[in-house]
């Protein structure tokens, strides 16, 4: 039996209600909600925005993002080429919907509904510039999205990108304590990267798999702040002193390296996106229930004096469950861990300044 006409217009209504605007109107009058628009064979899962979805990391970021079947809704959002991004990506035979939202009219429309929210949004760092070099613009960035977050989806666990991430954090928290909505659990800075470099450098040495390396790496997500707690390398092993401040050192350096390398072309924007992607998959699966789920990230702690600390957390349905201790340090790592708490004062200090003062 062949479809009628109506029925045919429902179906190419459905279909391109993805990619239009959210009130797609039918030559015959009919108006179709894109909230209510579902693809065939839609996936059961999370929905998920990606807030710089049309960046250098935001980009890898949601085409990875599409493939995890643990995304029903992918939603992307940027102030520039978030249609161009979104149709490309939408294409993907997987389970997720896309739906792209351009500028900041259409924010809260990209938030609204959301149960993690991604955020890569920011200027990327260049050849000579510090990760404070970024903090005046990523900071008013980070502010006006967390803004919107604190309206449409105060329940969501927000993923954060956006450098410097010793500074965007205490800004995120600021603002959503002045809106009323701050839960501690659900802002997670994303340092996920430097446990991704510390495995494969560590494998590197070892002349292991990467895949069978765990690196803790705790502290923050800049320079001397990043400290790899090598003594605590699974499987256990044993490195030389030079070993040790090699592997330390590069692995803070690893931002460096790349954006060395790149000669002004960018920064880490595939690993990074590859790490966030992990991470987020880890997220994910603690909102499912999964037990166990253990990653490091940049959280309100209290395992030292400072307000915020990167270190193991234990994520499950409401975020970061349970925040973990370091654990026994060596005498080197007890000299890194001081100097990187030095530095980190004066970050958080400065991302709570920008919103307070």
């Amino acid at each position: 039996m062949q479809p009628s006409g109506s029925e045919v217009h429902q179906r190419i209504a459905r279909i391109s209600a993805h990619l239009n605007p959210p009130n797609l109107q039918m030559a015959e009058g009919s108006v179709l909600e894109r909230s209510n628009c579902r693809a065939k064979g839609g996936a059961p899962g999370f929905k998920v925005a990606i807030l710089g979805a049309a960046g250098g990391i935001g980009q890898p970021l949601a085409m990875l993002m599409k493939m995890n079947p643990l995304v029903s809704v992918l939603h992307l959002y940027d102030v520039v080429n978030a249609p161009g991004v979104t149709a490309d990506i939408s294409h993907m035979d997987t389970g997720a919907v896309v739906r792209g939202f351009l500028g900041q009219s259409q924010l809260e429309a990209a938030l609204t509904g959301m149960d993690l929210v991604i955020i890569p949004a920011g200027i990327p760092r260049k050849p000579g510039m510090t990760r404070d070099d970024l903090f005046k613009i990523n900071a008013g960035i980070v502010r006006t999205l967390c803004e919107g977050i604190a309206k449409c989806c105060p329940n969501a666990i927000v993923n954060l990108i956006s450098n410097p991430v010793n500074s965007t954090v205490p800004i995120a928290a600021e603002v959503f304590k002045k809106a009323g909505t701050y839960d501690p659990k659900k802002l997670l800075g994303v340092t996920s990267l430097d446990v991704v470099r510390a495995n494969t450098f560590v494998a590197e040495v070892l002349g292991l798999d990467p895949r069978e390396v765990d690196v803790p790496v705790v502290g923050g997500h800049a320079g001397v702040t990043i400290l790899p707690l090598l003594s605590q390398v699974k499987p256990p092993c044993s490195f030389t002193q030079e070993e040790t401040e090699y592997l330390t050192k590069r692995i803070q350096d690893g931002g460096t390296e790349v954006v060395e390398a790149k000669k002004g072309a960018g920064s880490a924007t595939l690993s990074m996106a590859y790490a966030a992607v992990k991470f987020a998959d880890a997220c994910l699966k603690g909102l499912r229930g999964d037990a166990g789920v253990v990653a490091c990230a940049f959280v309100a702690s209290q395992v030292t004096e400072l307000p915020f600390f990167a270190s193991k957390v234990r994520l499950g349905r409401t975020g970061a469950e349970e925040v973990y201790q370091l654990g026994p340090l060596n005498e080197y790592e007890r000299i890194g861990l001081e100097k990187a708490k030095q530095e980190l004062a004066e970050s958080i200090q400065k991302g709570v300044s920008f919103i307070r003062n």
